[in-house]
């Protein structure tokens, strides 16, 4: 079966051009077109209705050893999107379905199925499905409750609280009955924090001294920081734990762009007077328990516990390198999201 109504005669596509040194720059992407994509037998063809921005990307450019593969010179850049089905010769995929997937920055995209995943736009809109719901929401829980093994009555400190992740961290800390810090750039995102996310107490980083800050918030010290920034700020936690406290290393946005190589913590050895740990984790790992953390998120989601916190760019494939450099501006709150209009 093929939908028909879409007008496009070929498939707009976003390919990384060059490996960017330091921060990425419009000549490091090939803005391309590519002939439609049709499906296969086992496979089906969609449109794209919304491509996630995260700051992860920056590190898929990168030619080193990751958990993930770097995406190759020439290839279509790697990003979570929702597409609506327009082909099918996949029998559990038909026209007018919405599927969330690994399926690139480009207009259209052909897939065989793996990775992917129908979603009820009905229920929530596709933002949703790539943040609360998706990958920054999966991230959020998996590493608060298994790798942080948070308990009730801790306090947390989240930083890029305003962010993808961070926004949805805090409030799950929140929801499990902790007291929440969270740490982000400018007097807007701290009192949207506080005022509508329910952290406890946000730390403007942009105002002054962040570890003098922590400090004062949390005078008994930090039991769980889960860190999205790395650098300073990740040295200032560390200077402020608790006994037993869990770091949960998230990710380092800060030092994404560095082209002097990763800052790291020079506060580490308080890891060894604080009997804490440190440890990183990659959301992927824990794939085979999306679904139980999607059913509780979206409960919370239903019940006005948690808010949903998403920054959507409306636009064209091409406003890709432009709306993904906001994530290293600080522009963003929530989950950024390119919403394509072309379609």
């Amino acid at each position: 079966m093929v939908l028909s109504g879409t007008m496009s005669t070929s498939n707009r596509q976003i390919r990384l051009a060059a490996r960017p040194q330091g921060e990425v720059k419009p000549q490091d992407w090939e803005h391309a077109d590519a002939p439609l994509p049709e499906p296969a037998d086992g496979q089906f063809a969609g449109r794209t209705l919304a491509i996630s921005l995260d700051p992860a990307m920056r590190g898929w450019l990168d030619d080193r050893p990751s958990y993930i593969p770097p995406v190759g010179l020439g290839d279509v850049m790697r990003a979570g999107s929702v597409i609506e089905v327009t082909d099918s010769k996949h029998p559990k995929y038909a026209p007018g379905d919405h599927v969330v997937g690994v399926f690139g920055v480009q207009s259209h995209a052909v897939s065989d199925g793996r990775g992917a995943t129908k979603v009820d736009l009905g229920r929530a809109p596709a933002s949703t499905y790539l943040g609360a719901l998706g990958m920054p929401g999966m991230t959020a829980y998996f590493g608060l409750l298994d790798v942080g093994a948070l308990q009730d009555g801790e306090t947390v400190v989240v930083s890029g609280a305003a962010g993808a992740v961070g926004t949805v961290a805090g409030q799950i800390a929140k929801l499990k009955g902790c007291r929440v810090i969270g740490i982000a750039g400018g007097p807007e995102k701290c009192a949207m924090l506080t005022e509508e996310l329910g952290f406890d107490e946000a730390i403007d980083y942009r105002a002054g001294d962040v570890r003098k800050a922590l400090r004062a918030a949390a005078p008994d010290g930090i039991d769980v920081y889960f860190d999205n920034v790395g650098g300073e700020i990740l040295d200032a936690a560390l200077a402020n734990l608790a006994m037993k406290a869990r770091v949960v290393i998230c990710g380092a946005v800060s030092q994404y762009n560095s082209s002097s190589g990763m800052r790291g913590p020079s506060n580490y050895m308080m890891l060894l007077v604080r009997r804490a740990r440190m440890e990183g984790f990659v959301v992927f790992d824990y794939a085979d328990r999306y679904g139980e953390a999607a059913a509780e998120i979206a409960t919370w989601i239903g019940e006005g516990r948690l808010k949903t916190k998403e920054h959507i760019v409306k636009g064209t494939v091409d406003d890709f390198p432009d709306t993904l450099q906001m994530l290293f501006r600080g522009e963003n709150v929530g989950k950024l999201v390119l919403e394509l209009q072309d379609r």
